[in-house]
């Protein structure tokens, strides 16, 4: 059976950054559409305190979703050193697709189709999917295209990761000041080599109570237009379902790759909020008794991206393994686990290997 492994990558990080500044003139609400009367500086100071989200990227107006995931997948083929033609599979995941300028959702014709015409691609037999699994859908994206490897279906997949969330953001929900925009790509390749690539993987979906942690809703502020749709979550709710759920579903899947975490590299974390993803390594290392770890094997880049949904682990990835990333670099033969949590909720993790 054949094995799965990253032979290029690429990522787009906008240029636009977005600092607290911008969100100074906003009128807050909470989630029971009451005006929060405390001044705006007192709350984006008291945001930044919970998710060190200083400053996030913004795309520029005249760009779009496909667009993006089109820069950073042209970058992972030159990086892979392979021709578009030779693809078997463009898989792109993404929440909301290519945004309209009004702030709808548009997924006809779907991501991965627009980025194989943006690429001049004309093999009829290189398969277009779109990969719909809230914030965890390019770590599900890269599951399936191991999927379809070991299933000799594909040889060769393009995996995107790409998101506009600006553009559907409620300007009077604080939670607006997590979202930002970015894309990453990798190119996967099976091999004849054992023991690399991707050795284990799990997926989990909590679809009861959990449904409605995160969804499309009308703004908090009632007085506005209630016709359009913002995405909206339930922090605290989303805080206590992640820190109860994801490290056991990452360790689960370490022991699945016949590991522990002293086998363990780096982490490559999905980002929403730098204060939960600090206590779920940390709760990840107490299922294992340990209580002190170098907290360098959970890379951020929180702080100064925001959080790009399923842009924030392929692009992580790129930024390291080309010495992009200070301080942070991977082992040969090395072990990572690259993991999400999102909307749905669903939950996932890769244990990978470097060949």
């Amino acid at each position: 059976m054949p094995n799965t492994i990253i032979i290029g990558s690429g990522c787009y990080i906008p240029n636009r950054v977005i600092g607290r500044d911008y969100f100074m003139n906003s009128e807050f609400y909470t989630e029971d559409g009451v005006k929060i009367e405390k001044p705006v500086e007192e709350t984006i100071a008291k945001f930044v305190e919970i998710t060190e989200i200083e400053n996030r990227r913004f795309i520029e107006d005249h760009l779009s979703n496909s667009q993006i995931g089109y820069e950073a997948a042209k970058i992972a083929l030159e990086d892979a050193k392979v021709d578009g033609e030779d693809l078997d599979y463009i898989i792109y995941a993404s929440n909301f697709g290519e945004v309209t300028e009004h702030g709808y959702a548009d997924f006809m014709p779907t991501m991965a189709a627009r980025v194989k015409n943006k690429l001049g691609i004309k093999n009829r037999k290189c398969v277009t999917y779109d990969m719909l699994f809230g914030c965890p859908g390019w770590v599900e994206a890269m599951i399936l295209a191991d999927n379809l490897i070991k299933a000799k279906v594909a040889k060769t997949i393009l995996v995107i990761g790409g998101e506009t969330l600006s553009r559907v953001t409620d300007p009077h929900d604080r939670n607006r000041m997590i979202f930002a925009d970015g894309a990453g790509a990798v190119v996967v390749k099976a091999t004849d080599e054992e023991n690399v690539g991707i050795i284990a993987h799990n997926t989990i979906c909590d679809n009861g109570p959990e449904l409605n942690y995160l969804e499309n809703a009308p703004s908090i502020n009632k007085e506005v237009d209630q016709r359009r749709l913002y995405v909206r979550m339930l922090g605290r709710k989303i805080y206590e379902y992640a820190l109860k759920n994801v490290p056991v579903a990452i360790k689960d899947t370490i022991t699945d790759a016949g590991l522990s975490i002293e086998d363990i590299d780096k982490i490559l974390i999905h980002q929403a909020n730098a204060k939960m993803d600090y206590a779920m390594i940390e709760r990840l290392h107490k299922l294992y008794d340990v209580k002190e770890y170098d907290h360098a094997i959970s890379p951020m880049t929180i702080q100064d991206f925001g959080n790009t949904s399923v842009a924030t682990i392929p692009t992580m990835y790129d930024l390291i393994i080309k010495g992009k990333m200070e301080g942070q670099s991977f082992k040969e033969k090395g072990n990572i686990v690259m993991t999400s949590v999102g909307a749905g909720m669903n939950i996932n993790a890769i244990v990978y290997r470097f060949p």
